[in-house]
């Protein structure tokens, strides 16, 4: 499978993590929200108190935000997360089918289950009339026979929460501590009846809750019953991140006001950081979220072009000193195995030769028909390729030379959006340890037009001579090695060529050697 690479991930596709992709879709990041399909309040038919929206089915609250998540750009997938690792600049985000994402933001809204008490029939009836929160429920049942199931000592403010809705509350009291005689005495004065022995069993009768028996086999009749389960937050698919998570019920993970936790890569919204929060919550939360990865993303961008520019300007520098250094530095002949594998195929096209130092290789193309552009980063290179060009009169268009950065804004600035026929690299390596090849070579394979080639020429290992004439060596791959590592879609790429060809050559010091080309040719379907 390919391992896609997004700007954000999104775990959990509840009222949180839509608000969250939202948010990121419309500031134009590549974003994917993977859902199991398990919102919290799935069990409940109607929404209230969401501010234009009252009275809406929760599904159809999420088939919205899914479609306006969309609008933007963002991917919407079913999936179970059962993994998150840490890999410096990126995350990988293995689904439960072992395939990956790779992000560079996580924005975690798997919210939380309800852990009900133990007694028969509250399941069957959750979110129909067994209910939490009387703000969202609490105007429906207003005026009816009502209970509270205590489960522990904040359920006080419970009890007293769903009088203001009827003056027929009953609360149970057994799960929670023992009322001390001023409580008691203040929930009679409201007009509040309590009961010590334990609930065992609701009754309904199919279309309603009837009554609520306790272990001593009283029945008490209530048309609704409240009650605050239990918070379960699982987390562990990024235990392995090691987040910092609040003394509330449930371990909910600690956030800042913008939702970043304590991984710099990590942020989170909805019911995993508030037990508590409404929908209306739950949606401040996840777009504050998003608002806070789309933050921390900028911010890296800005420094990964400050860094990107100064390596770019050092690598520039660098290959100026080595052209402005000598009167020559390469023979000016072709490439005997470019002009080997090109030599076959039509000359009837558009050429891109990057890195073409002194010209060499794209005065060979244009002088068999190619229309070439030659691409490097030495301003002294592009002079010689340019004088070499008129020289043979190839500079009438078949042949021009440009100085740029295949991979950077100057490459863009000078080659626009043009692609090509047929686009070669020949040698394409530095001794600089972070030297970015892959990346060159990506960039690349996006100039290469449909139909059109990719010509990829390397050193598949290091010249004999390497060691003696220099202390480091650069890491050199195979053809193959480095097709994978392009990790370019097979729908659009059909692989031509993919091997190893031994040139003899001299060595610095004037003696036969020989080299081991990697040659990998790839055309644009």
């Amino acid at each position: 499978m390919q391992t896609r690479e997004w700007d954000a991930v999104v775990v959990g596709g509840g009222t949180a993590g839509l608000s969250a992709a939202q948010m990121l879709g419309r500031a134009r990041r590549r974003t994917l929200v993977l859902d199991e399909g398990h919102p919290r309040n799935r069990f409940a038919a109607h929404m209230h108190g969401v501010l234009g929206h009252d009275g809406l089915p929760p599904d159809e609250l999420l088939a919205r935000g899914r479609h306006e998540a969309a609008a933007y750009g963002v991917a919407v997938e079913v999936a179970s997360v059962i993994a998150v690792e840490d890999l410096g600049e990126r995350l990988r985000v293995i689904r439960a089918d072992g395939s990956a994402e790779l992000a560079r933001t996580l924005i975690v809204t798997t919210g939380l289950t309800d852990a009900l008490p133990a007694v028969e029939g509250l399941t069957q009836r959750w979110g129909i009339d067994v209910l939490h929160c009387p703000y969202c429920h609490g105007w429906e049942v207003a005026g009816a026979r009502l209970g509270v199931l205590a489960t522990s000592s904040a359920s006080l403010h419970q009890i007293e929460l769903v009088r203001q809705w009827s003056d027929d509350v009953i609360a149970f009291t057994a799960l929670a501590e023992p009322l001390d005689a001023e409580v008691a005495a203040r929930l009679h004065a409201r007009g509040i009846r309590t009961v010590s022995a334990a609930v065992v069993s609701v009754e309904s009768d199919g279309d309603g809750l009837r009554a609520a028996i306790t272990v001593d086999g009283d029945r008490h009749p209530l048309d609704a019953l409240f009650v605050a389960p239990d918070p379960v937050i699982d987390l562990g698919f990024v235990e392995a991140l090691a987040l910092v998570r609040s003394d509330l019920p449930g371990g909910p993970l600690a956030v800042d006001e913008r939702g970043a936790t304590s991984h710099p890569r990590v942020f989170a919204a909805g019911n995993v950081v508030a037990p508590y929060a409404n929908v209306p919550v739950s949606m401040g939360t996840g777009s504050m979220a998003g608002a806070g990865a789309g933050a921390a993303l900028v911010t890296e961008d800005a420094a990964r072009a400050l860094a990107t520019a100064r390596a770019d300007a050092a690598r520039r520098d660098a290959w100026e000193e080595r052209y402005s250094s000598d009167e020559h530095v390469w023979s000016g002949r072709v490439n005997a195995t470019l002009a080997a594998v090109v030599g076959d195929l039509p000359a009837d096209g558009t050429a891109l030769d990057i890195g073409c130092g002194e010209g060499g290789d794209a005065i060979w193309l244009a002088e068999r028909g190619w229309r070439v552009t030659g691409l490097d980063l030495s301003e002294t290179a592009v002079r010689r390729a340019s004088a070499a060009a008129r020289e043979r009169g190839l500079d009438d268009g078949r042949a021009s030379f440009v100085a740029g950065d295949a991979a950077s804004a100057s490459g863009e600035t000078v080659l626009g959006e043009a692609t090509f026929d047929l686009v070669t690299t020949s040698f394409l390596h530095s001794w600089e340890a972070d030297f970015p090849r892959i990346a060159l070579l990506r960039a690349a394979a996006d100039r290469v037009a449909p139909g059109g080639r990719l010509l990829v020429l390397s050193h598949a290992a290091a010249p004999p001579w390497a060691s003696a004439h220099s202390d480091h060596v650069p890491e050199l791959r195979g053809p193959a090695e480095e097709l994978a590592l392009l990790d370019l879609d097979p729908a659009r790429w059909e692989v031509e060529i993919v091997e190893v060809r031994p040139r003899e050559t001299l060595d610095p010091d004037g003696d036969p050697a020989r080299l081991e080309d990697g040659v990998l040719l790839l055309r644009r379907r």
